[in-house]
């Protein structure tokens, strides 16, 4: 049985760069136990977006702890510090900041699809 809570400070966790483009993530599955969802914390620096894209099987939240951007389907939205967004697993969604702000988001996805190190298949519409 894993431990039954953990507490972690996303700044101790190291940047690491996503996979499909330029944006930065501390991964948090791992540093904090999860094993039934991923959570990562997602900085999105001004004029920066990350990969549109959807995940077979998995819905995602994200809870914006500044203010931020989230496109769905293509269209922006504005989304206030604290606001949470759900988001279906066939509907295409990124992250977007077009502002001269960075963007912090904590997304969360269940079922996990893929592992700690590999965050699996993102389905990339053409």
């Amino acid at each position: 049985m894993a431990s039954p809570y953990e507490i972690v400070q996303p700044a101790t966790v190291p940047t690491e760069q996503f996979n499909t483009c330029d944006t930065e993530v501390r991964k948090l599955t791992d540093p904090l136990g999860c094993e039934e969802m991923r959570v990562n914390q997602v900085i999105v620096e001004p004029d920066s977006v990350t990969t549109p894209h959807t995940h077979d099987g998995q819905e995602e939240v994200f809870v914006a702890t500044t203010g931020g951007q989230i496109a769905i389907e293509g269209d922006v939205h504005d989304v206030p510090e604290g606001g949470v967004v759900r988001v279906h697993p066939d509907t295409v969604r990124n992250l977007c900041n077009h502002t001269d702000e960075t963007h912090v988001w904590l997304a969360f996805g269940a079922p996990p699809v893929g592992t700690v190190e590999n965050f699996g298949d993102y389905v990339v519409k053409e």
